[in-house]
């Protein structure tokens, strides 16, 4: 029990320190959708030119980050997997970016994203890339503690410039000639990507100590080997933002100009709902992929994995449930603007749909610490392709239902591939029977609620009782050691 202790401890602390940033967007719905600031329209084409971060910042990183944590625990040298991850990464990062604004113009035209707010995508992506390094070898080295600090002075300064810059400075360039000479008439897109300039910046100043420490050392033979095992993690990568963002990018392209930026501005509105799950997967992989790796080499470790898969699917089943019957109730603290609600109806397929991403991390431990990465890269692709399909049949008749219905396809089967590998490759005995029961009652009382009884709170706090009850009789005598302990 005391290294599940130390893996919540982690995944608490990481989580917080993932969740902030995460929570970012999320906190900054209520602004961005208020009707005074951003038009439905324009918040559709931020979340448009977010939507290619994903990919861009996947291409920058190119699996290193990963191949990092495999290479920093195993037997080689952690001072020189350090040094040449972190070299590789600065010198292929200005490369590339280097490249990205000697064609902008061609770019531009190609991904239809303006120029203004194109160099200024640039330079963040940069600055981003500049600190995976030093953000992974925090993590490596366990100081959760310095890893939060930084990315919570990260969120904070985004923030609270957007809240600046969008709310107040209008107002006080009125009277003072100082702020007069920052506001520009109708700049609110390029202002929330300078806050982004700063924030990001700022950040890689706090983390130059870890550069100005690092010992110049390239080993060509250890690059060669962690570039091996990160391609497929660059392919998976790429995959994984086809399934994570192109819905937006599609609905772009595959919807008439007159009715895209609004699709999928309330589209994305409305997905931040299912940020709750995002968020909870996201902190739990953070916490337990160190911990998968330290403790691949211990004694029957696929014991403990098959329980953490357990803990993830009893708690994600609860949030699943929760923000369902509850959606409604959070949407006018979050989406300020009715011009969006047309859009509720994706809310339980995102929310399954980043629960089926949340197992399939946890699933994924066979093929990380087997080194057959190539899978992960297949079962991604096939994601994309299924991803690809459906929003390019459903886009046209159903508009952003149809995206909602291919992002929930993709992560469910990329889910079960996982599953059925994993038992070929690497056997983890998983309570199958508890998991299945999990899954199938919050998925039926989700659904059925939502789309039969939707805001009738007797029905769907009855339903969230029955649920809770369930999970507590189950896991009765794991509360009680814990209990116990405490």
């Amino acid at each position: 029990m005391s290294g599940f202790k130390s893996l919540f401890k982690q995944t608490f602390i990481y989580g917080l320190a993932t969740v902030l940033p995460r929570m970012l967007g999320f906190i900054l719905v209520p602004l961005y959708t208020n009707p005074e600031v951003l038009s439905v329209e324009e918040y559709g084409r931020v979340s448009f030119i977010f939507a290619y971060f994903v990919l861009f910042n996947v291409v920058l990183a190119y699996g290193m980050e990963t191949a990092f944590f495999r290479f920093f625990n195993k037997d080689e040298s952690q001072e020189k997997v350090t040094s040449t991850s972190a070299i590789s990464l600065v010198i292929s990062s200005f490369a590339l970016m280097g490249i990205a604004f000697l064609f902008r113009n061609q770019i531009s035209t190609l991904i239809n994203i303006d120029l203004k707010y194109l160099n200024l995508v640039f330079i963040i992506l940069l600055l981003d890339a500049l600190v995976i390094i030093p953000f992974a070898w925090l993590r490596a080295t366990a100081q959760p503690m310095r890893y939060a600090v930084i990315k919570i002075f990260n969120v904070a300064v985004n923030l609270g410039l957007n809240i600046f810059l969008l709310l107040y400075l209008k107002d006080l360039a009125k009277g003072n000639s100082f702020f007069n000479s920052l506001y520009i008439e109708d700049y609110q897109i390029s202002y929330i990507f300078i806050s982004n300039v700063i924030a990001s910046g700022l950040t890689l100043l706090v983390l130059l100590p870890f550069y100005a420490k690092l010992k110049l050392t390239f080993d060509g033979v250890l690059w060669k080997k962690m570039i091996r095992y990160a391609l497929p993690v660059l392919i998976a990568g790429i995959a994984y933002s086809v399934n994570e963002t192109f819905d937006r990018i599609l609905l772009e392209y595959l919807l008439p100009d007159d009715v895209a930026d609004q699709q999928i501005g309330m589209y994305s509105a409305c997905y931040k709902l299912a940020l709750f799950m995002t968020l909870f997967a996201t902190a739990f992989r953070l916490g337990i992929e160190p911990y998968f790796f330290s403790h691949s080499k211990t004694e029957n470790p696929q014991k403990n994995y098959a329980k953490i898969l357990e803990y993830f699917v009893a708690l994600g089943s609860i949030i699943l449930l929760f923000v369902v019957v509850f959606a409604d109730l959070l949407k006018p603290y979050i989406i300020l603007s009715e011009a969006y609600y047309e859009a509720m109806w994706i809310v339980p397929f995102i929310l399954l749909a980043n629960f089926c991403l949340g197992i399939y991390h946890n699933l994924s431990v066979w093929y990380k610490i087997t080194d057959r990465t190539k899978f992960g890269a297949y079962i991604s692709i096939f994601g994309a392709i299924v991803t690809l399909v459906l929003n390019y049949v459903l886009i046209p008749i159903i508009g952003f239902k149809g995206s909602a219905i291919a992002t929930l396809s993709a992560y469910a089967i990329m889910m079960l591939l996982s599953f059925y590998f994993g038992r070929k490759y690497y056997p983890v005995p998983y309570n199958l029977k508890k998991i299945s029961l999990y899954l199938l009652v919050s998925i039926l009382f989700s659904f059925v609620f939502f789309y039969n009884y939707r805001e009738n709170y007797i029905i769907g706090i009855a339903m969230l009782i029955v649920f809770l009850g369930l999970v507590i009789l189950l896991e009765k005598n794991q509360l009680k050691q814990i209990l116990k302990r405490n």
